[in-house]
């Protein structure tokens, strides 16, 4: 059987992307594990892996991938750079009729490219297997800690992009000194959210219960990590099911001021679905039992569901201040001002943690869909174009590519 030649593509995209999908070790387990399948790594001088660590493996490095059978890499590929008639496996940023990458997309079916996503790498339940959710909650929950250092000038944290990896962080956190305890709200329990409460644990903060967390004081600082359905009801008060919720969004209404009048900081990592109800209007921060000074808004979706989140911030100028009087920005310094965190790459501050993530997820259900004639359907599930025509289940970008 002819070998099938993977190329892992330098990342090109600006901002610069440090992270990569395959590391050199996954590589040289991959090629342990998958006997019919080949490497070959596109030279890169921006990588947090050099070049050298995969020649150093025995890992081809080379500039020209043209005899590869597919491509993989992370961010979307610019389209100056992309290869007519190549295949192609990325975060493309197209699934969601995103308006900025309308026109690569178009040029994808124009050169005849056929494209896979890795935010469409599912099981047979349609759940997601691959992502870098667990790095972007680690680091946005280390940088809302980072905020309130700023703000207090109680303690200083370095940037998350001074360490490896989260132990770095962890040390790092060590520094975090309470003057007064705080109520820390999250919101999400997927990815995202387990990479914020592996810091919260880590840090050795108590979590209760939200009954509690709403009813009561503490002496410590303490947390809750809440639902979808922890923080909406019904409009019509009638009985209510997560799956209810995802079916019928625009039958619910918010209600986290039962949160935000007791919360002192709010770290934001839940998945926001099209018609789902906004958590934080500009009418919530003038209320004056609005209690939350701290926003660490990993999820970034601008202005809804969370009013202050005005704005992406950028991992060299993360924090900015929300005026809650005006609705617009303001400095994070002003004293009656929210604090706000919203870096929307944040697993690039740890990009060599994150990749080795990312990579642990890739070869686990991808690399053997291209080793096993995708006999589970993973490719299939996961591929928006081929043929200069979208696929079945992508038929609904037709309007928008047009």
């Amino acid at each position: 059987m002819k070998p099938f030649l993977i190329g892992v593509i330098k990342e090109r995209k600006i901002p610069v992307d440090r992270r990569v999908v395959l590391t050199p070790r996954s590589i040289v387990q991959a090629q342990k594990d998958f006997p019919n399948l080949r490497f070959v790594v596109e030279s890169s001088d921006i990588r947090a892996f050099s070049d050298q660590e995969y020649i150093d493996l025995g890992i081809q490095v080379s500039s020209d991938l043209s005899a590869c059978d597919i491509l993989v890499g992370v961010k979307e590929v610019p389209i100056d750079h992309l290869i007519p008639d190549a295949k192609y496996f990325m975060f493309s940023h197209t699934i969601k009729k995103q308006p900025y990458n309308r026109r690569l997309l178009q040029q994808v079916l124009l050169n005849n490219i056929t494209l896979y996503d890795h935010e469409l790498v599912t099981d047979q339940r349609g759940n997601r297997k691959i992502g870098f959710g667990y790095y972007a909650g680690v680091v946005g929950a280390y940088n809302t800690f980072r905020a309130i250092g700023k703000k207090t000038a109680n303690f200083s944290l370095r940037p998350a992009t001074d360490f490896d990896n989260e132990q770095g962080l962890l040390e790092e956190l060590q520094k975090v000194i309470f003057t007064k305890s705080l109520k820390i709200v999250t919101t999400g329990k997927g990815r995202v959210g387990s990479g914020v409460r592996f810091i919260l644990d880590q840090m050795g903060l108590k979590e209760v219960s939200a009954q509690d967390f709403i009813v009561k004081s503490y002496s410590d600082t303490v947390y809750i990590q809440i639902d979808v359905l922890d923080y909406n009801i019904r409009k019509d008060n009638h009985s209510f099911s997560k799956d209810d919720f995802y079916k019928n969004p625009s039958e619910y209404k918010s209600d986290f001021k039962k949160f935000s009048d007791v919360s002192d900081v709010y770290i934001a990592g839940h998945f926001y679905g099209k018609n789902s109800p906004a958590i934080l209007l500009d009418s919530d921060y003038v209320d004056p039992n609005f209690n939350i000074e701290y926003i660490g808004d990993i999820s970034c979706d601008i202005a809804v569901p969370i009013a202050s989140t005005l704005r992406a911030s950028t991992i060299e100028q993360p924090f900015y201040g929300y005026d809650p009087k005006t609705g617009k920005e303001c400095s994070w310094k002003d004293k009656d001002s929210v604090m706000v965190m919203a870096v929307d790459n944040l697993p690039c501050e740890l990009p060599r943690a994150a990749s080795e993530g990312f990579a642990k997820q890739f070869s686990k259900w991808v690399l053997p869909a291209f080793s096993d004639q995708d006999k589970d359907g993973i490719l299939k599930r996961s591929k928006i174009c081929e043929n200069k025509r979208l696929c079945d289940d992508y038929q609904y970008l037709q309007d928008y590519v047009e």
